[in-house]
Order: C-alpha cells, then structure tokens, then sequence
C-alpha cells in the first residue's frame, strides 16, 4: 500500500537537505517543534495543511512543487506494485497439439 505520508516526507527531507538546512533551522523558520518535522520527514506523522504550507516556506518553496512531486512518488510506487496480468493467447493454444498449455508473461 502506498502511504502520502511517507513519500511527502521523502519529499521534504529531500528539498531541506538541497537546501543545506538542518531540521533545527526549518523548525525555527516554520516554528514547528524539530521532533515533529522529524515525524513527517521519516513518514511517521500526517502534516496538516496549515503545517505544511509553513513548512514549504520555511524550505522557500512553493506548496505546488511539494504535491507535485508527492503525487509523482505516488503513482510511480503504485505502478511498481501494479500486478502484471498474464495473458495466453488463444490463436497460439488452438495450434499447440493437444493437452499442450502455453502461457506468456509477455
């Protein structure tokens, strides 16, 4: 199952450490408690609207990019935990001599 919270706290982590700060300068700026953000980073705890939109200020980016890139974490993890159907192919069993099986992953 694909959890929000952890891929934003990915996310997150991922944008603080580009910027070079540490988890004691982005509480300050977002005057957020450091042990908090520390929950979010590892995916631990849900940020509210409120404390990511002073989160995203306090790294100097835009609310937008944050989500934007959550939601492509997102669906690239999905797509990796999609199932792969496996299809036989009719055309290919009615030639097979009988009692033959034939199965493809492709």
């Amino acid at each position: 199952m694909v959890l929000f919270r952890r891929q934003l706290g990915d996310v997150l982590r991922e944008r603080r450490m580009q910027r070079g700060m540490t988890l004691r300068q982005v509480s300050a700026e977002a005057r957020v408690s450091l042990g908090y953000i520390s929950e979010i980073e590892r995916g631990q705890k849900e940020a509210s609207s409120e404390l990511l939109a002073s989160l995203c200020s306090a790294l100097d980016v835009p609310l937008s990019d944050v989500l934007r890139e959550v939601s492509h974490a997102v669906a690239v993890e999905e797509a990796a935990l999609a199932p792969i159907p496996i299809t036989v192919s009719t055309k290919v069993a009615a030639h097979r001599g009988a009692g033959e099986v034939v199965a493809s992953a492709a």
